[in-house]
């Protein structure tokens, strides 16, 4: 079978936030119900928001099976329906509780991967996912090797196109790179957190670079301030430890606050929002990065597509934000 063509755009929707409230629940790494998602949503304006990104060129769409308990892949495969000119990728690893919206485990064997493949085709609604992603992102190489021998088995079931793992480790992403069908590697990436290893093993070995969290998880929309409050059913207002840039109820805290105010102007620069600035930062730093921001909302679609427009800072722009921030 020929080689798929992987070809994901300059920036992707991110689903994360259509799936609704799902919590960690008994067996899967805290068990403490704490939430996972970013609260409750509404369907039907998560499908016009799909429509929308359609309507503004988006092409690639990401979701995983662990966003809401398969919901978001329920919402997206329904509002992609008669579409057939997209890219769709979705994750597994999580075992999920769709009755109880809770995350229960974590499994890579070969059966469940297999499983898990289906149940996510089913709700998508799709003959082949474009892009599987292993959602497991600190499982061991040698482990994740069995992983990618299993996910070619799924390529040549035609069940998949091409595979990838999100992980921020670029020893684990190179450890996939000699793998036919392992085109992409999803990765934390904002104006805050640089990650220039994972751009150099992406580089190296012909992977695609996905960006996720590239507006650090909403906080780099410069809406959130000291008396900001998320409901408890929110990831943001029981922020883990991966998540610095909230403090408890959803606040913004302070010290990430000062630094996005000491880039504000270099990020709004030529008439920028501050979130097409943060994508804007993205392209800068690599032309073939694809960002996945989420969007939940028509208006938050419209902002971050019109970031495609402005197009990169420049590097004196990126220069001039790392001395700012004390990394030049």
């Amino acid at each position: 079978m020929e080689k798929f063509q992987l070809n994901l755009g300059r920036m992707g929707m991110g689903t994360w936030a259509l799936g609704g409230p799902f919590f960690a629940g008994q067996g899967w790494r805290s068990s403490d119900g704490a939430p996972l998602g970013y609260g409750d949503t509404d369907d039907r304006e998560s499908t016009r928001a799909i429509h929308c990104a359609l309507e503004r060129g988006i092409r690639f769409f990401d979701t995983a099976d662990a966003y809401g308990t398969g919901h978001a892949e329920k919402v997206l495969g329904a509002a992609l329906k008669g579409h057939h000119d997209v890219a769709v990728a979705t994750k597994f690893g999580n075992v999920i509780n769709a009755d109880r919206r809770e995350l229960v485990g974590t499994d890579h064997s070969p059966g469940y991967i297999r499983r898990a493949c289906e149940a996510s085709l089913r709700r998508l609604g799709l003959e082949r996912i474009d892009l599987y992603q292993l959602h497991l992102g600190d499982l061991p190489a040698d482990k994740a090797a069995a992983v990618a021998e299993s996910l070619e088995g799924l390529v040549e079931a035609e069940l998949i196109a091409a595979y990838g793992w999100s992980t921020d480790d670029p020893e684990r992403a190179a450890s996939w790179a000699n793998y036919p069908n392992a085109r992409a590697i999803q990765f934390d990436m904002n104006v805050f957190s640089d990650a220039p290893e994972m751009l150099a093993t992406c580089g190296k070995n012909d992977f695609v670079p996905v960006i996720r969290t590239p507006l650090a998880m909403g906080f780099l929309s410069g809406k959130f301030g000291q008396t900001s409050r998320l409901e408890s059913n929110d990831i943001r207002s029981r922020p883990p430890d991966w998540l610095p840039y909230f403090d408890e109820g959803g606040s913004a805290d302070l010290g990430w606050k000062e630094k996005l105010d000491r880039i504000r102007q270099v990020l709004a620069s030529d008439g920028r929002t501050l979130v097409q600035g943060a994508l804007a930062w993205i392209w800068a730093r690599d032309a073939a990065a694809v960002p996945i921001p989420g969007m939940r909302t028509v208006d938050q679609v419209e902002e971050n597509t019109a970031a495609l427009t402005k197009g990169p800072l420049t590097q004196g722009q990126l220069a001039e934000i790392d001395q700012i921030l004390n990394r030049a």
